[in-house]
């Protein structure tokens, strides 16, 4: 089940940074944020950056003792679901055969909206080697 949570949540920003992902940004306007629960318990945590027709998933992140369960399949698949646009697109340096596996498709990274491609993620928090992926809903 996805619960709203606050960008600024130290549970969400301790599991993002101990993953090595960005936390410097959150709390923008435009970003909605979840943590997933599961039998009452935090599995993981993911957001959106909303940017007019199209939305920049980001942050997914599993808890360690959750990791290989199917949690992150799910979770990308709820939040796909509440980000309300056609088009979300995402940076990775380590998932994208598991995007792959979830329908998403390499893109080159100029291929972004303009918005997509303005975004703290995109212009400077992940490097030029992330690979970026596309997921038409």
């Amino acid at each position: 089940m996805l619960i709203s949570v606050d960008p600024l949540d130290a549970g969400l920003r301790a599991a993002l940074a101990d993953e090595g992902l960005p936390v410097s940004d959150l709390g923008a306007d435009h970003q909605r944020m979840w943590c997933d629960v599961v039998d009452g318990k935090a599995v993981g945590y993911g957001g959106i950056e909303r940017h007019g027709d199209a939305a920049l998933l980001r942050s997914l992140v599993i808890l360690p003792d959750h990791k290989g369960r199917g949690h992150g399949a799910a979770l990308v698949a709820q939040i796909v679901a509440e980000a309300g646009v056609a088009e979300l697109w995402l940076l990775t340096n380590t998932a994208a055969a598991f995007f792959a596996r979830l329908g998403w498709t390499v893109r080159d990274r100029a291929d972004a909206p303009p918005a997509i491609a303005a975004s703290a993620e995109f212009a400077s928090l992940c490097p030029a080697s992330a690979v970026c992926m596309s997921y038409r809903v």
